[in-house]
């Protein structure tokens, strides 16, 4: 059974009370002690994942945060968060193509080369999306040959090869003069890669509950009919060899770490608790955005993200780094862009925009001398105003743009397109009052 709820929705224990989405009794019990465990290792984390509250009238709720993606539980249940996109009229299936678009912009993750048309998310939820995947991930490998490896192989035989182990020999064939306790190297397919790819492929087997991906892994599993599973993953993830014969194994077994590991982004204990594959979408928002703009961004443009260059303060040491999400460079223009997950609404004080967040931009636009500093959201039916602009006094520009997921390449490239031409408007206007200041001089002194 799969619970999907959104971004900042909630579930309440074995009733539906104002939108809050009902669980079973036992569902809701083994998600409260995932939360439980997981403040009591990392109480941050913990609250930006999930809330665990108590309201009146409605009882025990449980409030997704800052993370989605999903929580398989061991009885088969997946509870699925999926992220708050635009307004209540985009479909679910459509929020997670958008959610899975962003998510292969993302570094160091499994699913960059995966056509998202072709994974099924009006009938797949996101634990059988990722095991399809995974499964589709280790039939490319197999079409491009599964590798082999001498292993060592210890053994009582026939035929004497390789290297007599003497004692051994003497304790089983004393009196057996026909048998020889050899070691010798055999050229074989069971090497820590293929266990590896093997164990996760029977792990999915019992966890999936989608026929299709139930079929695909018992066919992939006869590939590996002559592999062991593994006895330790730890030590045969330590084992995996890393030269470049072996690049196409790559994916499968970051595959194969996510889902026998849990390492994800996050990792969380639990016991009832299969797999948490859980994405903080402050990240994924930032990630995306800044993939798009460096496609987007033309010839003669920097673009630098997650940079450092400076500190809020420099003496006596540096302290305190400034690190905006992007910085743009053209010519002797800067202009910086940092990305905030959140949606706002007209009927928030200041829209919803945070004071520290523009405490923030003022940092950036003091300590970079940017020409102007963008502060990019998710687009939102909840605001009208899509050019919000703020200016002090002293020279700091910071303007409020949206990103509509729905439409992203056009989206940026049109925020792109206007806060360049505005930098480029202001430095001619800068030009044209400089030349007239010095003919005005040059006319009153010859």
């Amino acid at each position: 059974m799969t619970y999907t709820i959104t971004e900042y929705s909630g579930f309440t224990c074995e009733k539906t009370v104002n939108g809050y989405r009902a669980l079973p009794n036992k569902t809701f019990e083994a998600l409260e002690n995932f939360i439980l465990a997981n403040v009591s290792e990392k109480e941050t984390e913990a609250i930006e994942l999930l809330s665990l509250s108590a309201r009146r009238g409605v009882g025990k709720v449980i409030t997704a945060r800052n993370y989605v993606g999903l929580i398989a539980m061991t009885d088969g249940t997946v509870i699925e968060i999926l992220p708050k996109i635009a307004g209540d009229e985009i479909s679910e299936d459509a929020t997670k193509r958008i959610f899975l678009e962003m998510l292969k912009t993302l570094r160091d993750i499994t699913f960059k080369d995966f056509n998202v048309s072709s994974l099924h998310v009006d009938r797949l939820n996101l634990f059988e999306i990722f095991i399809k995947m995974f499964l589709d991930e280790v039939t490319a490998l197999a079409k491009q040959g599964l590798k082999s490896d001498y292993t060592p192989v210890e053994a009582n035989e026939k035929f004497y090869k390789g290297k007599i182990l003497t004692s051994q020999n003497i304790k089983y064939n004393l009196v057996n003069k026909q048998r020889f306790y050899v070691l010798y190297d055999d050229f074989n397919m069971n090497r820590p890669e293929n266990r590896l790819i093997k164990s996760t492929l029977r792990f999915l087997l019992k966890a999936t509950h989608d026929s299709r991906n139930r079929q695909h892994a018992s066919q992939l599993l006869t590939l590996f009919d002559r592999v062991d599973y593994t006895e330790s993953y730890y030590e045969d993830f330590s084992k995996c060899l890393t030269d470049r014969s072996m690049n196409h194994y790559d994916k499968a077994l970051s595959w194969c770490r996510v889902f026998l590991l849990g390492n994800s982004f996050t990792a969380f204990a639990g016991s009832r608790v299969a797999l948490a594959l859980l994405f903080p979408m402050e990240k994924v928002f930032e990630s995306f955005v800044a993939v798009k703009l460096r496609k987007l961004v033309g010839i003669g443009i920097n673009i630098r993200t997650q940079d450092m260059t400076y500190s809020l303060f420099d003496t006596p040491r540096r302290a305190f780094a400034l690190r905006p999400d992007i910085v743009l460079e053209f010519g002797k223009h800067k202009v910086v862009m940092d990305t905030k997950w959140k949606l706002l609404s007209d009927t928030e004080r200041n829209s919803g925009i945070s004071q520290l967040d523009m405490y923030q931009m003022y940092a950036y636009g003091k300590k970079y001398g940017a020409d102007r500093i963008v502060l990019l959201y998710p687009y939102s039916d909840r605001i009208s105003r899509t050019d919000i602009r703020y200016a002090s006094n002293d020279n700091v520009k910071v303007d409020v743009r949206f990103v509509d997921l729905r439409n992203p390449d056009s989206s940026i490239s049109d925020i792109l397109s206007e806060v360049t031409d505005a930098v480029a408007s202001s430095a001619g206007q800068g030009v044209a009052r400089k030349r007239e200041e010095t003919q005005i001089l040059e006319a009153l002194w010859p």
